[in-house]
């Protein structure tokens, strides 16, 4: 249970001694239970026989080469976790689920609404043997509503939700944002569910609770200030390229050899962009003078801008922003972010040895403890290289172990 094992120097992280049941694969769970991992808990991954979690497969790219090659996908939200093989189809794997879930703080998992009942494996199943237990639900709409069965990806979610209304060019198609924001968006609300209930369960009677999280949920709440602005106005926002509805100018312009990222997020920063430019005229101009007049008049004020950004060059002139304490930015690729200095210096960019892929490389991760610092401990398993080592950790001796591999509940050796 929480604090129990904690290590004195605090090394591997503040939920050091909290045990998670890691049921899900994809993206929304492993997401989930990595950050758990990084804070240090001892994170159990419960893979299918054979197959292991989907992502595994989804390749190229790779790291390593040939049976030994694991997906870079994978690899990016799997460590600090250790991989067991479990036939949950069979009444013996579910036996063996319900004798890790026992002693478990939090469970994850992320099977169709239902599958977890049917299998007698969902909370009020397992409550009695373990009251504390957290128990987390992933789904794509929830445990109830018109829509609860209904199947869910990112792409769909990200349409449904609202986020593919005001992402894009204006007048042009809709886009999805790069990296599968729904998952990733559900998984965090996850992770900080797990950690309040944790909390909630130190401080009150020891009575763990099922925590419920839908990835159209996560969306709904992450339109933010895009469905304020619509309840306010009654109007739905609509595509904006880079731009943001409320403030003026906040956007990318294009230069003669790429782009600059301008935010002047608040009115002391106008005057300070309009030197840098070398543009008194926009400065007098009272059309401009606050953010409220810039943002009603934003159509001149971008014709104005997009012509003096259009031959200046992008390094050249970010320097000369930066001097007058605009913030501005080129738009950076991945090679250009992981060299950064600033990301090096925040150890956001981590490698590690893997037993079959060779070096691989991941980002770290963005939470910074004064005390109890979050770690990479654990390469991200191979299917089921753990399997035996966590079953004799819950008492399974060697009779035990031949007795599931017969009955094909786990791999044979």
């Amino acid at each position: 249970m929480v604090g129990e094992a904690r290590n004195p120097s605090g090394e591997t992280g503040p939920l050091d001694g909290v045990t998670v049941l890691d049921a899900s694969r994809v993206l929304v769970g492993p997401f989930c239970t990595m950050q758990l991992g990084d804070l240090g808990a001892e994170v159990i991954k419960i893979e299918r026989p054979g197959t292991g979690d989907q992502t595994r497969t989804w390749r190229p790219p790779s790291f390593g080469e040939g049976d030994g090659a694991e997906s870079a996908y994978y690899v990016s939200i799997n460590r600090n976790k250790r991989s067991v093989e479990l036939n949950l189809a069979s009444e013996e794997g579910r036996a063996v689920f319900r004798d890790l879930a026992s002693e478990a703080d939090v469970l994850v998992e992320n099977f169709r609404v239902g599958k977890m009942a049917e299998w007698d494996l969902d909370y009020p199943d397992l409550v009695e043997e373990n009251p504390g237990l957290i128990y987390c639900g992933l789904s794509g709409y929830g445990e109830w509503g018109p829509d609860r069965d209904k199947p869910a990806y990112d792409i769909m979610m990200q349409a449904r939700g609202g986020f593919m209304s005001f992402t894009g060019i204006e007048d042009g198609p809709p886009v999805r944002i790069g990296v599968a924001l729904a998952d990733i968006g559900a998984g965090m609300y996850a992770t900080q569910a797990i950690l309040a209930a944790l909390l909630d369960r130190e401080l009150g009677d020891g009575t763990g609770q099922k925590i419920d999280v839908s990835l159209l949920d996560g969306q709904a709440a992450w339109t933010s200030y895009m469905a304020t602005n619509y309840f306010a106005t009654g109007e739905a926002p609509g595509r904006m390229g880079s731009k943001h509805p409320n403030i003026a100018p906040y956007q990318a312009f294009e230069t003669a050899d790429g782009y600059v990222v301008v935010a002047c997020s608040s009115d002391p920063f106008w005057p300070r962009l309009c030197e840098a430019l070398d543009r008194p005229d926009l400065l007098a101009d009272e059309r401009f003078e606050t953010n409220e007049k810039r943002v009603r008049n934003r159509d001149v004020l971008d014709a104005e801008l997009d012509a003096e950004f259009a031959d200046r060059q992008t390094e050249e002139t970010v320097r000369v922003l930066e001097e007058h304490d605009v913030p501005a930015s080129h738009v950076r690729d991945m090679e250009e972010l992981f060299s950064d200095p600033q990301i090096e210096a925040r150890d956001m960019r981590v490698e590690m040895d893997h037993p079959t892929a060779g070096n691989v490389t991941m980002p770290g991760s963005p939470m910074k403890f004064s005390r109890t610092p979050t770690t990479v401990r654990q390469h991200p398993p191979t299917l089921g290289e753990h399997t035996e080592e966590v079953l004799r950790e819950y008492g399974y001796g060697d009779a035990d172990l031949d007795r599931l591999r017969a009955a094909d509940v786990i791999p044979e050796e």
